[in-house]
């Protein structure tokens, strides 16, 4: 029988254009960290809309800030300005104790794409020639989506078919100190552009020695500390900054996904060194710091912030690693379990390995939402604000899908 869901599904087989394979259900609405799809399926969200919904969904707080500013100004440009894009820049400076101006776009490519070039210009301020202008990533690492940033991004999947790539980029493996310090060695690099937790890599986090590591390795070289905090910022790690749990204070920071919570913002963080690098004209954007998404993303920040939120993410982060250590007695299916706070990843055995699609697709049967970090990790960015009982539905759900898997 076809239902609502199948025929908007086959909308987006007629006229999207086929970057993404979703899976065959529309959602519809939700409350917290439940959902329900347009035939009235509940879903328990562990997903968070990648990292996105750090509230949860229709968080009457955000909602209010949104209908509020709604009714006065959607929209000026940057031409003009207007106060909630302005206290928003305040609020972040404020909040990160190592910033001292801020650029807002749209996105999390945005942010980065920002970063790339405020490391460029500000090695030409520093009277780099060109070929003395690289940027050091890191295998593994997932930095976004457009030519620049998917060069940054060191994984050649993502990259193969859209060459001729962007120069002046170079790899070097991720938690490997002494890689990094070789890559450095000739004193080429103006930056390193890094990932307190890799994401996409498969939920990887830097040990501390490595990112404390880059730190003095930036300082011996002259080049600039790059935090992409995108996936792992915003209260993700228990920590409001990732880099505040290493100890580490960087040159830059770019943020976007739960900034927003839900609404399209990033930011780049710019330290005192290199605050008055972007000068008139040197970068820009339309939509940046829309009065709308910047209203939300002062809300968002103010509850991340709170005491209880990052009291909550590391609570239900050991329930979550608890609950996996449970099912993985009885299952025999994981990996050692790594990230940091609701940031988790539960790695597949060898024996599993390329798996994670189809128990995702069995979990969105158990009334789950759960992402993937590549082909064999299972990835977990539940609501920072979850509540115990979705925590433990939703690992009941799991457990039921993982064990129809392990009999299928």
């Amino acid at each position: 029988m076809s239902t609502a869901n199948d025929a908007l599904c086959a909308l987006a087989d007629d006229f999207y254009v086929p970057v993404y394979r979703p899976r065959r259900i529309v959602l519809d609405r939700g409350q917290g960290s439940r959902i329900h799809d347009l035939d009235g399926r509940e879903y328990v969200d562990f997903g968070g809309g990648i990292a996105v919904n750090a509230l949860g969904h229709a968080h009457p707080a955000l909602v209010e800030a949104l209908t509020a500013q709604a009714g006065r100004l959607w929209h000026t440009s940057n031409v003009f300005v207007s106060a909630p894009p302005l206290e928003l820049a305040r609020d972040l400076v404020e909040a990160s104790g190592f910033a001292r101006r801020v650029f807002l776009c749209n996105s999390g490519a945005e942010a980065n794409e920002a970063a790339i070039k405020l490391a460029r210009k500000w090695a030409t301020g520093e009277g780099r020639p060109p070929e003395r202008r690289v940027i050091l990533t890191f295998r593994g690492s997932f930095h976004g989506r457009t030519l620049a940033t998917v060069t940054a991004t060191a994984q050649p999947k993502y990259q193969e078919g859209f060459e001729p790539l962007p120069g002046g980029f170079r790899y070097s493996d991720f938690n490997d100190l002494a890689a990094a310090e070789a890559a450095m060695a000739a004193g080429d690099v103006c930056a390193v552009l890094v990932e307190p937790v890799q994401g996409e890599g498969g939920v990887m986090p830097a040990t501390p020695a490595f990112l404390q590591g880059l730190r003095a390795l930036c300082d011996r070289h002259g080049a600039l500390l790059m935090l992409d905090e995108i996936q792992c910022g915003m209260g993700r790690t228990g920590r409001l900054f990732a880099c505040e749990g290493y100890g580490v204070v960087p040159d830059v920071v770019t943020l976007a996904k739960a900034l927003g919570g839900g609404m399209p913002i990033g930011a780049m963080l710019a330290g005192p060194r290199v605050s008055e690098t972007l000068t008139f004209g040197a970068h820009g954007t339309t939509f940046g710091g829309n009065p709308l998404a910047a209203a939300v993303a002062r809300v968002v920040l103010r509850e991340l912030s709170s005491d209880a939120i990052l009291a909550n993410v590391a609570r239900q982060a050991d329930a979550i690693r608890a609950s996996l250590a449970r099912i993985d007695e009885e299952l025999g299916l994981f990996g050692e379990i790594r990230g940091r706070g609701l940031m988790i990843g539960a790695p597949l055995r060898p024996a599993h390995a390329g798996k994670a699609a189809d128990i995702l697709d069995l979990c969105v049967g158990h009334g789950l939402l759960l992402l993937q970090a590549g082909p064999d990790v299972l990835r977990f960015v539940p609501a920072l604000n979850i509540h115990d009982a979705d925590v433990a539905e939703g690992m009941q759900r799991l457990h039921a899908a993982l064990r129809e898997y392990a009999t299928g």
